[in-house]
């Protein structure tokens, strides 16, 4: 079937822009640079970043002919907490007045939510709608999305809180950030890991996998970043995974 191949063929993009991210830095906050042609502010840039996921996704799903069940209603439930909290709440949040992107990396973030919001939700609407009940499965993906989120959003609290202690950048110390530089990404991770579990589909497997091909390069770019930034620095402190990576 056509859209299979659509979703097999972007894994594989998924692959190939790991191996990519692996040898250059992403060019926004810590690692802004100039070369990167126009720059937008950073917080409109992350909301119009995130938009497309927040409304592509669900509207496909809930708009389709298959009609959804319990499941698939817990998907998209799942899809809009994590969307509306980082399209709408949290560009509000962010301590980074005057701070510029490229409006190259919002256009590639636009193109990426928009593809990952229609595989996702064409999937439900379209394909899905089984209307199967409530499965080991279900219980244990919402399990490690709520995890995965509840890490996420402690390290970032606290990043926000040191962002209120100081204009500059610090060393974080509290909670998970005392074994790995990156419990955000970490959690962001675990979040879709629990997201492909729970749906059981092959788009939102491919959606854990970009997340991972995205993430853990740009945790190894924040890591090494400390590390060239900060002497004390631990030295025992891995990058994404604890006493791994």
């Amino acid at each position: 079937m056509w859209f299979d191949y659509v979703v097999w063929g972007w894994i594989a993009v998924a692959v190939i822009t790991f191996l990519i991210l692996l040898k250059i830095r992403q060019p926004y906050g810590r690692h802004a640079t100039d070369g990167w042609g126009m720059m937008v502010d950073n917080n409109w840039g992350w909301f119009w970043m995130e938009l497309p996921a927040l409304l592509v996704m669900p509207i496909l799903a809930l708009s389709g002919p298959a009609e959804p069940g319990l499941a698939q209603y817990l998907i998209i439930t799942l899809w809009l907490i994590h969307y509306t909290n980082r399209t709408l709440i949290s560009p509000l949040r962010l301590k980074t007045k005057g701070k510029k992107i490229p409006l190259a990396i919002v256009g590639s973030a636009v193109f990426f939510n928009g593809v990952n919001g229609f595989v996702n939700g064409y999937y439900i609407g379209y394909l899905d709608g089984s209307g199967a009940p409530l499965q080991w499965a279900h219980y244990l993906g919402v399990g490690l999305f709520l995890l995965g989120m509840v890490i996420n959003q402690r390290a970032d609290n606290h990043l926000l809180a040191l962002r209120k202690e100081s204009t500059g950048y610090k060393i974080p110390r509290a909670g998970l950030f005392r074994r790995i530089s990156c419990p955000n990404y970490l959690g962001e991770i675990i979040e879709w890991i629990g997201f492909a579990i729970a749906a059981g589909s092959l788009p939102a497997a491919s959606f854990a996998i970009w997340t991972a091909a995205n993430l853990i390069p740009r945790a190894l770019n924040h890591h090494a970043w400390y590390q060239e930034k900060f002497e004390d620095y631990p030295k025992d402190r891995k990058a994404v995974i604890p006493f791994v990576v």
